[in-house]
């Protein structure tokens, strides 16, 4: 059996779930709604103020299947009821972020500022100015949001400038050895 699978979502006080047909699932709390549908492999149950996924059978696929279904109702739960935030810091002499409106402009050392812009559902928020935090109510979208901001300069291993996860650990390297006398 799944250890993920088998335990049941609670659902919490204000946070309505409707099933549909074709396991068609939405979550509508707080902060907003969410709306998946799900394999039909698997039957989802709510009941008694809780969801449960219970499999058919024992093939490989649908075990398979059981803790990952499980997982993604449960991060649609958290999502609208507290939301999720990535953060982010920016290392580098003269490296900073600042919100235009909406939008994120970082200058990270290229001949020009770096704009982007928030997907739906998603916020940007700039503490200081070599911090920012990327939050909204879709796991999914969050962390490929803060993958994007990553990306535009991912810390190098010599001098660990550019943007990184907060907390995250670079590799260092050592640099170019002295020449030998």
């Amino acid at each position: 059996m799944s250890r993920i699978g088998v335990k049941p979502i609670p659902v919490p006080k204000g946070v309505d779930v409707q099933l549909g047909p074709g396991n068609a699932v939405k979550v509508k709390g707080p902060k907003g709604e969410l709306g998946s549908v799900f394999t039909t492999k698997l039957s989802i149950v709510q009941d008694d103020g809780e969801i449960r996924v219970e499999r058919p059978n024992d093939q490989r696929e649908t075990k398979a299947l059981h803790g990952l279904t499980r997982s993604l109702l449960n991060n649609m739960v958290v999502g609208v009821t507290d939301g999720y935030t990535k953060n982010l810091e920016i290392l580098g002499v003269g490296y900073r972020a600042a919100l235009d409106g909406k939008n994120l402009v970082l200058n990270v050392g290229y001949s020009h500022p770096v704009r982007l812009v928030a997907p739906d559902g998603v916020s940007y928020t700039v503490e200081g100015n070599n911090r920012v935090a990327v939050s909204g109510i879709n796991k999914q979208v969050v962390g490929e949001e803060a993958a994007r901001i990553r990306g535009v300069r991912p810390p190098e291993p010599y001098k660990g400038k550019g943007i990184r996860y907060a907390g995250e650990a670079v590799r260092r390297k050592a640099g170019k050895a002295g020449k030998a006398k």
